[in-house]
């Protein structure tokens, strides 16, 4: 890997760290597991510059760092899950060539929370938390908007 890939892959983590930071600070909408996922426009822009291999270096880099200094176990947990299963949606609809960054980016919003709800239902021996997950698919698909509007600009702008 070259110095100056390592270097933007790190910039990168950073700016989804930072991200994950800003995001703590917004208030809460009042619906528990409802985030915008802002990190995840970093992962976005990384998956389409470099691709999945980075964009996995940088989302779990991110998760277990920011878990580290901000959160706990069970919540990085719960972020890991949600992060791969997003990461392994996003790339195989990538790969397809059928959707826009946008439609990969809900895609990824709406799995991500997928996978932390099939998480807490096994961590919590309680099935009946799926029960969430239609709220959770409807701000899984605005936040992907948004993450993925910011994303595309970031893939169109940001030069080589």
């Amino acid at each position: 890997m070259s110095t100056k890939k390592l270097t933007e892959l790190s910039i990168f983590t950073s700016v989804a760290m930072i991200l994950s930071y800003v995001e703590a600070l917004l208030p809460s909408v009042g619906v528990p597991g409802v985030k915008l996922g802002l990190a995840n426009i970093a992962v976005i822009f990384i998956l389409y510059r470099f691709g999945w291999r980075e964009a996995a270096a940088v989302s779990l880099v991110r998760v277990l760092l920011v878990s580290l200094l901000f959160g706990s176990i069970p919540a990085m947990i719960y972020s890991i899950a949600g992060a791969m299963l997003s990461l392994i949606v996003m790339v195989l609809l990538k790969r397809t060539d059928t959707f826009s960054s946008v439609g990969v980016s809900v895609a990824g919003g709406v799995s991500h929370n997928a996978g932390q709800v099939a998480t807490a239902a096994f961590m919590l021996g309680a099935k009946e938390i799926a029960y969430y997950m239609p709220v959770l698919v409807i701000s899984g698909i605005v936040a992907g908007i948004l993450v993925g509007l910011c994303g595309a600009a970031l893939i169109k702008y940001v030069k080589n």
